[in-house]
């Protein structure tokens, strides 16, 4: 049995889905949007930080090897039919998720929908598929360690996180993807791409109804050809995560890197992530408080009044078991100390002076509308509620999300200031121009 059920929401910014449930696990979360194209985005609650590290960046690779073909369908055919109709695919790869998308014209939506599910629940997997991709995904780590911002990125999040698989990247590293066999990527697949493990969202220029029979006939008809499946008795203690403590001092990293030509720094603080959602969106609204925009405080200070910095910029990076807030700047060697003191006395005054209802009401807008303007498209609308409901069970978050920021009070901001972002331990990461 199925069932389905449509969330009122009357508060929300976003037109309301709806959600049905198999028997078997799968969700699906269907919209009918007026305009005119069908997305559909496959969600697998998947990611990196399931993997140990002795096959670290194989839910990365298999993400590639999807497109490779089905046994019914030869390697290449999916995309010449996706080409020959004007639609278009791609997949993506985070710590804890995979997703991969498909956008047709409406009335192209039947014939290829089935084909994209066909590819992810039945993927072909051969060796030979296999040794040709993996030079391409040696390819692609090399590149991303040749980004002087993704090193640093990297870096940061090595010294936010001790333990959770969070600090590692998602492409893994060379000398484990090397290693790596296509027997252990098809137990990879049979053990991870499981219905209870995935959300289908499609949304576009149909009725629901429609929607959601076509995934519904699709997901039956990949599923037949499915072999059985027996789960390991490991396989959700790797899920279970626990919350590393806040940093108690100040902890620095410095590197040097002959391909810059300014420093680059990042401070960092551990905050709740998924697992605690209504904590991190004082988080967020803080995080443009500091540094999203000219108006912003340190873009404010210390680019636009004193120049000591080419960029300065705040992120909540909000993972499913616990999130990292970071500030990072890029400037002249010659401010670095100076910067990050003036960065410290910022987040004092937020810990001992609540921000104005003006400027608190000048964010909020921001970051509520921001979030509204990034699911104008059908493509957007699956994303957000593809990305909620696999790392929360819920899409109520993705309909409540402006709501619940413009609802906060300067007590509220204050307050996620003073418990989460000490002013005296934090994790700082510097990188240096080689000297001469």
């Amino acid at each position: 049995m199925a069932s389905s059920l449509v969330l009122d929401r009357t508060q929300s910014a976003l037109a309301v889905p709806t959600v049905h449930r198999l028997a078997n696990g799968l969700t699906i979360i269907a919209q009918q949007m007026a305009f005119e194209a069908v997305n559909l985005n496959l969600w697998l609650r998947v990611g990196s930080v399931v993997e140990p590290d002795s096959i670290n960046g194989m839910a990365h690779f298999l993400e590639h090897m999807i497109f490779k073909g089905t046994p019914e369908l030869a390697c290449g055919e999916f995309e010449r039919l996706i080409e020959a109709r004007g639609a278009l695919t791609n997949a993506a790869t985070s710590q804890d998720y995979t997703h991969f998308y498909l956008t047709t014209a409406p009335q192209d939506f039947a014939a290829l929908a089935p084909l994209q599910l066909q590819l992810v629940l039945n993927p072909r997997l051969t060796d030979d598929d296999f040794e040709r991709e993996r030079p391409v995904i040696l390819e692609e780590i090399r590149r991303a360690y040749d980004n002087p911002h993704r090193r640093t990125f990297y870096h940061a999040m090595e010294l936010a996180f001790d333990r959770l698989p969070y600090r590692r990247p998602v492409l893994g590293p060379v000398q484990v993807v090397e290693t790596l066999t296509a027997q252990q990527m098809r137990e990879f697949h049979r053990r991870w791409y499981q219905s209870e493990q995935m959300t289908a969202v499609v949304v576009g220029h149909l009725p629901v109804e429609q929607l959601i029979d076509t995934v519904v006939q699709g997901f039956e008809a990949a599923q037949s050809c499915r072999q059985s499946w027996s789960p390991h008795a490991d396989t959700e203690s790797r899920l279970n995560l626990t919350r590393e403590h806040p940093f108690t001092t100040i902890q620095r990293r410095h590197h040097c890197d002959r391909t810059l030509q300014q420093a680059q720094l990042v401070m960092s603080w551990r905050v709740p992530g998924m697992a605690d959602l209504m904590e991190t969106h004082a988080l967020d609204v803080l995080a443009s408080v500091l540094g999203r925009g000219r108006l912003a405080r340190l873009v404010r200070d210390l680019r636009e009044e004193r120049g000591w910095v080419s960029s300065v910029s705040a992120s909540n990076l909000t993972y499913g078991q616990q999130g990292a807030f970071t500030l990072f700047a890029q400037l002249p060697v010659e401010h670095l100390e100076r910067v990050e003191a003036i960065i410290v006395d910022h987040i004092r005054h937020l810990q001992n002076q609540p921000i104005t209802i003006d400027e608190l009401a000048r964010v909020c807008t921001q970051v509520s509308n921001g979030y509204v303007f990034g699911s104008e498209t059908p493509s957007d609308r699956a994303g957000l509620y593809g990305y909620y409901h696999t790392l929360t069970g819920t899409i109520d978050h993705a309909l409540d999300y402006p709501a619940r920021i413009q609802a906060l009070s300067p007590a509220e901001i204050q307050a996620a200031a003073q418990q989460y972002l000490d002013p005296d331990a934090y994790g700082l990461v510097v990188m240096q121009p080689e000297a001469g």
